[in-house]
């Protein structure tokens, strides 16, 4: 008897093995859950809709409130963690109810009795054919996964009304917050939704959600689960939620970075339904929240891009690829962080750093800012003036264009754009006729090439890591890259050049945070720059049109700059310590216009003093002069003769005249409408006159017009020019491209 008992149970157990596999539960295959990304803590930035069209957020239950399985388990089925998929109690319960009044009173349903109508929904028909297949399928649940999976499955698949189902995206969506920070009350109306889950929605049929919730309280309270004093406070709580034409879209963080991560995701990380990003949920709010204000103030279809990266880690913490994700009209989906456009003067920094790390300059060099022509290119400043000399620091802190164009071309524009390559920042330069991208050139220093706000950022980061830059990283898996891009001498000497000048001791006039910072502009005005250093973060801004089109009266210090400070406001005041400077630093005196040490300098030969940071306790002497080839300190037969280089001469007292030599830069044209002292009277209430000079003898070389030191034209020698002049002392030069110039003052009176 024993021996058929066992051989009828082993026969039972083969044939119900054999249908499983048969007639296998239809559990979740591929995506079905959909994908969220995620900001480091967890926070929703983006999701997408599964396969079959829900909006799930994947949770397991130990990211989910203990209240909410409280509520759940307690209403829905307390015996879920012992009976096999079917509660023969409730069943024996719903079967007496049937029974006695001819109809299907309650259904006695397990918790895993409704995952399977959820998998299945033909079984939720209310019959007792569908509630056979409900069981079986119940059994066949428990036969194949764990209690933990089952409850995971309900958790990430209940409806929870209309294209909406699992509990942290009902959470999320009706309450704005995850599930696991549920309240008593909230946990009991999400327990309650899937019952009705389209006549109980809180955005809908608040009154109705409120009824519903009230009875699982009451049910809780009845059955120990919880007690009366919680459900009494839970009771006295509204059911709100927000307007539902609020509710998937504009609440999105971030949309263009987690389209990004999901495009770059892998298929299990698909599969997994979840992807981790770097990005700190309100950081990125904020970010967000300012672009979209700003953007108010810009032209149409001018948009916004940012990026902040912490330097330590090289990861994102905030990323905005346009200023509004809902304003189509300055193509919101295109995303500016990873969009080439050209630098403008941003690159600066970098090429002061090689010229640094090359020995060609110490910060206090003598640069000449005048106007030059560079094998036909001839440069001019964004504010449409000459300084003449100037110190290498004073010309990067000041974004001069010449003095930088002439470093470029001493140091040469391929290499320059092979170092930067290296460093992780790689320029993109016009393709040619025959399709291949043109050479680079001396325009480069200027925007003449392009890159992206990502790459800028992380170059930037050089300044604060020792002259490493590094590779901005998204996603928290994602290794970490970084390369040399300057020494480390050098990125403290250019960052502090970019936060104080580069005088040593000079105040932060009141900063609270140290900040190294530089803006750009492109030609036409196309693109605005701002990027910022400070010890714990780098961070960038980019404003423009996405199609390239010109932005007039928009540039890096007017529109970018302003929006690098406030946002640099959002972040947290702890910085830490500044760095000591490096031992390959230290600080001396130096001399103009020889560029050595004051020590060893002759005192006469030091015609101005400066203090100057040097890099490997090196002072390089000034560059040799472009107009002339002779030496700045040189014997001649009337002595020694110092003089300043050629260019500089409308700006500096010229060196004595010794023999014919000096002769040879004197101009072959002549001024003429302007005589040397000649007084120039105003007609009463003009406040000023206007003049007609002229040149003879200049051919159609380009002639520079100088008021004042400040570039009032730039024509062929053959034109005429009517000038304004105010009243006042003045100083008129014309200078021609090899330095020749005549020079007039007068006075208006």
């Amino acid at each position: 008897m024993r021996r058929r008992t066992e051989l009828l149970l082993a026969g039972l157990l083969t044939l119900v093995l054999a249908l499983d596999l048969l007639f296998p539960p239809p559990l979740p295959q591929g995506n079905l859950q959909g994908l969220v990304v995620l900001a480091v803590d967890g926070t929703p930035l983006r999701a997408w809709p599964s396969a079959d069209g829900a909006w799930r957020h994947p949770i397991t239950p130990a990211e989910v409130s203990p209240l909410y399985l409280e509520a759940l388990l307690g209403f829905e089925d307390q015996a879920f963690h012992w009976h096999p998929g079917v509660n023969p109690w409730a069943l024996a319960r719903a079967g007496w109810q049937w029974a006695k009044s001819g109809r299907i009173v309650s259904g006695g349903s397990t918790l895993t009795m409704q995952v399977a109508r959820i998998l299945e929904p033909r079984l939720s028909e209310r019959s007792l054919r569908a509630k056979g297949l409900q069981i079986l399928r119940a059994l066949q649940l428990e036969l194949r996964l764990s209690k933990r999976e089952i409850l995971t499955l309900y958790l990430n698949h209940a409806p929870m009304g209309g294209i909406v189902e699992g509990v942290e995206m009902a959470s999320r969506l009706y309450l704005g917050r995850p599930s696991r920070q549920l309240s008593h009350a909230e946990a009991a109306l999400l327990a309650a939704l899937p019952r009705a889950p389209s006549r109980l929605r809180p955005d809908r049929a608040p009154q109705a959600a409120q009824a519903a919730r009230d009875r699982v309280l009451v049910r809780l309270a009845e059955q120990g689960v919880w007690s009366a004093a919680m459900v009494q406070d839970a009771q006295l709580e509204r059911v709100a939620a927000a307007p539902s034409n609020q509710r998937l879209s504009e609440r999105w963080l971030a949309p263009l970075a987690a389209e990004r991560l999901r495009q770059q995701a892998s298929e299990p990380e698909r599969h997994a339904g979840r992807l981790l990003s770097t990005l700190q949920p309100e950081l990125q709010a904020g970010l967000q929240t300012l672009l979209a204000d700003r953007a108010g103030q810009l032209p149409p279809k001018v948009s916004m891009a940012a990026l902040v990266m912490d330097n330590d880690s090289l990861a994102v913490q905030a990323y905005a690829g346009s200023a509004d994700f809902a304003d189509s009209e300055r193509a919101a989906h295109v995303d500016m962080v990873r969009g080439v456009r050209s630098p403008g003067s941003t690159l600066k920094p970098f090429l002061y750093a090689l010229a640094l790390d090359e020995g060609l300059i110490h910060s206090e060099s003598l640069l000449v800012d005048a106007p030059q022509s560079f094998s036909g290119y001839a440069p001019g400043n964004f504010q449409a003036d000459f300084s003449g000399p100037v110190s290498a620091a004073d010309a990067l802190r000041r974004s001069l264009n010449v003095p930088a164009v002439d470093l470029l071309d001493r140091l040469g524009p391929a290499r320059f754009a092979a170092h930067l390559r290296q460093g992780g920042l790689r320029l993109r330069f016009p393709k040619v006729a025959a399709g291949s991208a043109e050479p680079a050139n001396l325009s480069l220093i200027l925007g003449g090439g392009g890159t992206t706000l990502e790459e800028l950022v992380g170059a930037y980061r050089a300044l604060a890591r020792g002259g490493l830059a590094g590779q901005p990283r998204l996603h928290p898996e994602a290794p970490r890259r970084e390369a040399r891009l300057m020494s480390e001498g050098a990125a403290y000497l250019v960052r502090e050049i970019l936060e104080t000048g580069g005088q040593p001791g000079r105040p932060l006039q009141g900063r609270a945070r140290r900040l190294a910072w530089k803006t750009g502009t492109s030609f036409g005005f196309r693109d605005a720059w701002a990027i910022g250093v400070t010890e714990r973060y780098t961070v960038g801004v980019w404003v423009g049109r996405p199609d390239g089109t010109p932005n007039p009266g928009h540039f890096g210090a007017n529109t970018a700059a302003p929006l690098l400070h406030e946002l640099l406001a959002l972040l947290p005041d702890a910085e830490g310590p500044r760095r000591a400077p490096p031992a390959s630093l230290s600080q001396a005196r130096i001399c103009w216009p020889l560029g050595g040490r004051a020590e060893s300098t002759a005192p006469a030969h030091c015609l101005q003093e400066r203090s100057a940071w040097l890099l490997e306790h090196s002072a390089p002497p000034t560059l040799p002069d472009r107009l002339d080839s002779s030496p700045l300190l040189q014997q001649t037969p009337c002595g020694e003769r110092l003089r300043w280089p050629l260019a500089l001469s409308p700006w500096v007292e010229p060196a004595t005249p010794c023999g014919a030599q000096a002769q040879a830069f004197s101009p072959a044209w002549e001024l003429q409408g302007l005589e040397e002292g000649q007084r120039l009277r105003a007609a009463p209430g003009q406040g000023g006159v206007q003049i007609e000079l002229r040149t003879l003898g200049g051919g159609d070389q380009t002639l520079y017009w100088l008021l004042n030191g400040r570039l009032v034209a730039q024509q062929p020698a053959h034109q005429s020019l009517r000038l304004r002049v105010p009243p006042g002392e003045q100083q008129l030069t014309v200078m021609d491209g090899a330095g020749r110039f005549v020079r007039r003052r007068f006075n208006v009176g």
